[in-house]
């Protein structure tokens, strides 16, 4: 029986740093509806990380970058930059489209999460864009 390849370094960074995200949106009463939710058709391909129900009951799409601590690249806000806070949208509509999902209030956060020795560092964003 064939077995998977291992996950690259980076993609297992980011899936921890996803695990720590919905960890602490979960301790903050939010509830997470779908992760890692796939559009793979027609022009528009993606994914999004988070998909949520907050506290106050807005539907609340999640981007989360996951960095190293003293990165060369810079913390993990500035990852979410204009063209992918677009792509984010656009996403997110297919997304409602398909999932018929309701809320009388849409948001998007990000989440960034810098991990090294010790303890992760998370800054959760609302309504960042």
């Amino acid at each position: 029986m064939p077995t998977e390849p291992a996950p690259s370094p980076r993609a297992a960074t980011g899936a921890h740093g996803e695990d720590l995200a919905a960890d602490h949106l979960r301790a903050n009463g939010y509830v997470v509806l779908a992760r890692n939710w796939r559009l793979a058709a027609g022009v528009l391909r993606g994914e999004l990380d988070l998909i949520c129900r907050a506290p106050d009951g807005a539907l609340t799409f999640v981007e989360v970058k996951t960095r190293r601590a003293g990165g060369r690249f810079g913390g993990p806000l500035a990852a979410v930059t204009p063209a992918k806070q677009a792509k984010i949208r656009s996403l997110a509509l297919a997304f409602l489209r398909q999932s018929g999902l309701a809320a009388r209030t849409l948001r998007f956060d990000v989440v960034g999460i810098e991990v090294g020795d010790g303890t992760p560092r998370i800054t959760h964003l609302e309504s960042a864009f």
